[in-house]
C-alpha cells in the first residue's frame, strides 16, 4: 500500500484505499477490505471519482470540521471518517429512510455527527461550527443556490468547498456542457473556482467544482 498526495489516503494499483478509524476494519458498502484498508470505489462516492480524475485540492485534513450536505447512507462520509480521525464531521440529509445508515455509522466512528435536516432550512443545523471545508451533493434543480448560501453561513474565510453538479438535476433539456458554464457563472460572483473535475466514466453528467470565498 503506498501513500499519496492526498492526506491519509493510500494507493495499490489503480485503486484507492483509506486505512480504517474502526479496528479490525469491515466493509460500510461492499468495499473490499485489504488487512486495515478500505478501498474508496470510484462508481459509488463522487469524491472517490475526483481521486481517480487526478483531484489537485484535497482539503480534508486529521483536525478538519466539515460539512457533508447530502450525506445520504455515508458511503463517502465513512471514508472522510477514517481520514478526519480527530476532526468533525457533520453530515445533513432530509431523506430517513437511506439517512439510518448514516446514523448506525456514527454510533461507532465518533467523528460522524448525523444531522436529519433539509439543507434548503440552514436554521435547522445553525448550531454547528464555522467549518474548514464544505462538501455538497444533492441531486436538486437549486443545487447551486443551496451550496452558496451554506458556504457563505458555514465556511470558513480561507475554508475550501466542493460542490458536485448532477446537470440532469438542474434541467433535462440542455447539454450538460451548457449548465456546467452556467453554474461556473453562478459561482464567480462569490467564490474564486480554484479547480474543476469532469467526473466521467465514473458519473455521468456530473462536476466538480472547488471554491473558496474571496477576500
Amino acid at each position: 500500500m503506498k501513500k499519496t498526495n492526498y492526506n491519509n489516503v493510500f494507493r495499490e494499483g489503480n485503486d484507492y484505499y483509506t486505512k480504517s478509524l474502526i479496528k479490525p476494519a469491515k466493509s460500510v458498502y461492499g468495499e473490499k477490505i485489504i488487512g486495515e484498508y478500505r478501498e474508496w470505489v470510484g462508481k459509488r462516492s463522487k469524491l472517490g471519482a475526483a481521486l481517480h480524475k487526478n483531484l489537485r485540492t484535497f482539503a480534508f485534513k486529521k483536525e478538519s470540521t466539515v460539512l457533508y450536505l447530502g450525506a445520504s447512507s455515508g458511503t463517502t462520509c465513512s471514508h472522510l471518517s477514517d481520514i478526519v480521525v480527530n476532526g468533525m464531521i457533520f453530515g445533513v440529509d432530509l431523506a430517513p429512510r437511506i439517512f439510518y445508515k448514516f446514523i448506525e455509522l456514527s454510533k461507532e466512528r465518533k467523528n460522524l455527527f448525523p444531522i436529519l435536516a433539509d439543507a434548503n432550512h440552514m436554521e435547522e443545523y445553525e448550531f454547528i461550527p464555522k467549518c474548514d471545508v464544505i462538501f455538497q451533493d444533492i441531486a436538486q434543480k437549486d443545487q447551486v443556490r443551496i451550496f452558496i448560501n451554506n458556504c457563505e453561513k458555514f465556511l470558513k474565510n480561507d475554508g475550501i468547498a466542493y460542490l458536485s453538479v448532477k446537470s440532469r438535476s438542474i434541467d433535462v433539456t440542455k447539454k450538460p456542457m451548457h449548465i456546467f458554464e452556467a453554474v461556473k457563472n453562478k459561482l464567480k460572483e462569490k467564490f474564486i473556482i480554484i479547480e474543476e473535475r469532469g467526473l466521467q466514466p465514473y458519473e455521468k453528467d456530473h462536476e466538480l467544482f472547488v471554491v473558496k470565498k474571496k477576500n
